[in-house]
C-alpha cells in the first residue's frame, strides 16, 4: 500500500468520469467546434454569473493569461509574498507579460485591503512601476490551505474599483474554500474581474482548468492561449470530466478536510513535532522540533510507504484527496503514532 500525500494533484479519474469522457462527443476546440468542451465552459461561467469561460490545459497557463489580459509590460501586480503566482509558475508573471509583483507578508497568504492601498505606487509618479492588477489566491497553498473572508474579498473589491485595478483570483482550490463556507460561486464571480478554476487536484480531473470572465476578456484570452500554445484538439473528453466532476464530486470535499484535521490532531500528540498550522481545508503544513532533519523524516514515511513533501524553511506538507482511502488514512495514524522514536 502506497500513501501519496504529497499534493491532490494526485488524483486518478473515478469509475463514472472515465465513463463520462468515453461517451463524450467531441470536435476540434481550437476552431471551437468541440460540443463537450463549449458546454463545459458555459456550465462553468453559469455557475459563477460570468457572461464566458474558457478551458486551458493548467491553471498555471490560466493564471498566466489573466495577468497578460489586465496588464501591460513594465506595470506591476500586487499580491501575497506566498502567492502561487509569484512562487510556482516560472516567473511567468515576468517572462509572459514583462510585468513586476509587489510583494505583501499576509497572514497565511491572505492580504487586506489596507495593506493592498499601501503597496499600490502613486499613479502620477513614472519613476515606479504603474500597478494595475491585484492577484488573490484561495485557499492558499503555502498558507496551509486558508480561507478568505468574504468581506475581506469585499473590501478588496471595493478598494479596487476606486483604485481603478483589476482583480484577479487565483481559485485552483476554491473547491475546497467554498465547501467550508457554503457561499454562492456567483458571489466570487462579482467581486472578480477574472477567475481561474482548476479541476485536476480535489475535484479529480486528469487535467483541466478554467477562467472566466467577459465575453470579450475571454475573446482576447482566446488569442492569448494560442499564444501560449494551449490550443487543444478534441479536448472534449478533458471536458466531460470537469463537467463530471462538478456534479459528483464536490460534494466529497468535506471528506478530505476531515481528514487533514484528523491527521493535524495526532501530529499534535506526537514529541518530535514543534508546530501544526491551523487546517481550514485539505492542507496541512507542520515542522519538527529544532535539530531534527526534514529530509531525514521525510525519507523514514517513505520508508514506510508514505510520501509528503518538504516547503523548505522547515515547513512539512501533507494534502487529503479524494484518492486518499480510509485505509490509507487509518495505516498513516498508526505510523504516526508509533513514531515516537524518532524523537
Amino acid at each position: 500500500m502506497l500513501v501519496n500525500l504529497i499534493s491532490d494533484t494526485v488524483t486518478q479519474p473515478s469509475e463514472g468520469m472515465l465513463e463520462a469522457m468515453f461517451s463524450a462527443q467531441v470536435g476540434d476546440d481550437v476552431f471551437k467546434e468541440d460540443p463537450a468542451v463549449n458546454a463545459f465552459e458555459e456550465e462553468v461561467s453559469t455557475l459563477f454569473g460570468k457572461e464566458a469561460a474558457l478551458f486551458f490545459p493548467s491553471g498555471t497557463m490560466a493564471n498566466q493569461t489573466a495577468i497578460k489580459l489586465h496588464t501591460q509590460p513594465g506595470e506591476q501586480l500586487i499580491c501575497d509574498h506566498y502567492a502561487h503566482v509569484y512562487n510556482y509558475e516560472g516567473g511567468g508573471v515576468s517572462f509572459n507579460s514583462g510585468v513586476s509583483c509587489k510583494l505583501i507578508q499576509g497572514e497565511r497568504g491572505k492580504i487586506t485591503a489596507q495593506q493592498i492601498e499601501a503597496s499600490i505606487n502613486p499613479p502620477d509618479f513614472y519613476h515606479s512601476p504603474k500597478t494595475s492588477l491585484v492577484c488573490l489566491e484561495n485557499t492558499t497553498n503555502k498558507g496551509g490551505g486558508a480561507v478568505y473572508d468574504i468581506e475581506t474579498i469585499k473590501s478588496i473589491n471595493h478598494l479596487c474599483g476606486q483604485k481603478g485595478l483589476a482583480l484577479h483570483l487565483d481559485g485552483a482550490r476554491l473547491w475546497n474554500a467554498l465547501e467550508v463556507t457554503g457561499e454562492d460561486p456567483k458571489l466570487y464571480g462579482a467581486l472578480f474581474d477574472t477567475l481561474s478554476l482548476c479541476f485536476s487536484k480535489g475535484l479529480g480531473c486528469p487535467i483541466g482548468s478554467v477562467l472566466v470572465g467577459s465575453k470579450l476578456q475571454m475573446q482576447e484570452a482566446l488569442r492569448i492561449r494560442k499564444v501560449f500554445g494551449g490550443g487543444m484538439r478534441q479536448a472534449g473528453y478533458l471536458a466531460a470530466a470537469g463537467s463530471y466532476a462538478l456534479k459528483h464530486h464536490r460534494k466529497d470535499l468535506k471528506l478530505d478536510h476531515q481528514k487533514a484535521q484528523e491527521i493535524a490532531a495526532v501530529l499534535n500528540t506526537c514529541s518530535f513535532v514543534e508546530e501544526v498550522q491551523p487546517v481550514e481545508t485539505n492542507i496541512l503544513i507542520f515542522s519538527l522540533k529544532q535539530g531534527l532533519d526534514e529530509a531525514a523524516f521525510i525519507q523514514k514515511l517513505k520508508e514506510n510507504n508514505i510520501l509528503i513533501i518538504g516547503l523548505g524553511k522547515g515547513k512539512l506538507r501533507m494534502v487529503t484527496h479524494r484518492d486518499y482511502t480510509a485505509e490509507h488514512h487509518h495505516y498513516l495514524l498508526t505510523t504516526l503514532s508509533k513514531m515516537e522514536e524518532y524523537a
